[in-house]
């Protein structure tokens, strides 16, 4: 497939040219996370045509912003990976995110959400200004994912997927809601979800990820 090009002299249209593409920025995303095997890519991008996953992944791989890995043992297989080029994105994304989000309303029937796009939704939203002097770590649980935060000394540490040892387990109780962000933060700001361990840090966390305005 030939990449389309503006015939323009422009660091814009050159990036576009790059990720521009359908589902391009969506695999950026996601590898901003962690890196995945194909098959992971295939189950967090639902509706996408069978062909074009790996069309763009081609076209990342050629453009050095995704590149292939050996999976560390025990796992076994290929994993794509992010290049340093690639993690450049990451301001672009987090702001593309920001202003996605001001956009968003309300989930529309068929919408999803994965733990990677939560987590950097997350990532977007978090408040460095009011994070200062804060140490913590946070495990979410929701129904059908886990997630993590650890802010160390004002700093967003880590933060992804995954159980971790965190000073507030946040269990979201299961109910027929879309686990958005929005609910999420709801939940936790209304007291419904289950509080183990620092309870006071439930408040801290809706502080330092809390809805900004427009979103």
């Amino acid at each position: 497939m030939k990449r389309r090009q503006f015939g323009q002299h422009c660091g814009l249209a050159r990036a576009l040219e790059l990720v521009g593409e359908r589902w391009a920025l969506l695999i950026v995303r996601d590898l901003l996370v962690r890196p995945r095997r194909y098959t992971d890519l295939q189950h967090a991008l639902p509706g996408r045509p069978t062909n074009v996953l790996s069309a763009r992944l081609k076209e990342l791989e050629r453009a050095g912003i995704v590149e292939r890995q050996i999976a560390p043992a025990p796992q076994r297989g290929v994993l794509y990976t992010l290049t340093d080029t690639g993690r450049e994105l990451e301001p672009a994304i987090l702001a593309l995110g920001r202003w996605g989000a001001a956009q968003l309303g309300k989930p529309r029937p068929g919408d999803t959400v994965t733990a990677e796009s939560l987590t950097m939704t997350l990532r977007t939203v978090f408040d460095a200004e009011a994070a200062i002097g804060v140490t913590a770590s946070w495990e979410i649980r929701l129904p059908d994912m886990v997630l993590h935060a650890v802010v160390a000394n004002g700093a967003l540490a880590d933060i992804g997927p995954g159980p971790s040892d965190a000073d507030l387990v946040i269990t979201v109780p299961t109910n027929d809601q879309l686990p958005s962000y929005g609910n999420l933060m709801r939940t936790i700001g209304c007291g419904l979800a289950e509080l183990t361990g620092q309870a006071a840090l439930a408040d801290v966390f809706v502080r330092l990820f809390g809805k900004p305005p427009g979103i």
